[in-house]
């Protein structure tokens, strides 16, 4: 028998929130699901666009992530707006909090990934970018596209 544990696939991402933030350190964290969640999450029916972390009374939470119910799923079926826990260790939880306390920073989930048969969230310390910040990412991207396509078109040519 194959051992999976290491395979990872990528279930969904958070695009908006490297446009927006400034990500600083990252974190992998289980999640506590439903059966119906489990089986919509790994279908890819989750949305991680307007979601973010919150902690309340020592926990975590991610909060504002849309998965989708589950098609075969009945009366069983989950809310799919509903605030799900993370699962964190003591040390990880306590570092969260004080960097979101302390130095003003926002704790955002990046995405959704099988790690062999469990679901984990990647999720992220970052600072939020102002106006001037994303306009000085978007230029540097660009800048770094065309340098590319310049080399690869300087290598096409030949003598």
């Amino acid at each position: 028998m194959a051992d999976n544990r290491g395979t990872i696939r990528r279930l969904a991402t958070n695009r908006k929130a490297r446009h927006d933030y400034q990500i600083l350190e990252t974190m992998e964290a289980g999640i506590a699901l439903l059966g119906t969640e489990v089986k919509s999450i790994r279908a890819g029916k989750i949305q991680l666009k307007e979601s973010h972390i919150e902690i309340r009374d020592g926990e975590a939470f991610l909060v504002g992530a849309h998965v989708s119910p589950y098609s075969h799923g009945n009366r069983t079926n989950h809310d799919p707006e509903r605030s799900r826990k993370l699962l964190l260790k003591r040390r990880e939880l306590d570092r969260l909090m004080g960097r979101i306390a302390i130095q003003g920073q926002a704790c955002i989930p990046l995405s959704v990934y099988l790690k062999g048969n469990r679901i984990k969230v990647e999720i992220a310390l970052g600072k939020g970018k102002k106006l001037y910040d994303k306009r000085q990412s978007a230029r540097a991207k660009i800048m770094d596209k065309e340098a590319r396509e310049a080399l690869t078109r300087g290598r096409g040519r030949t003598s």
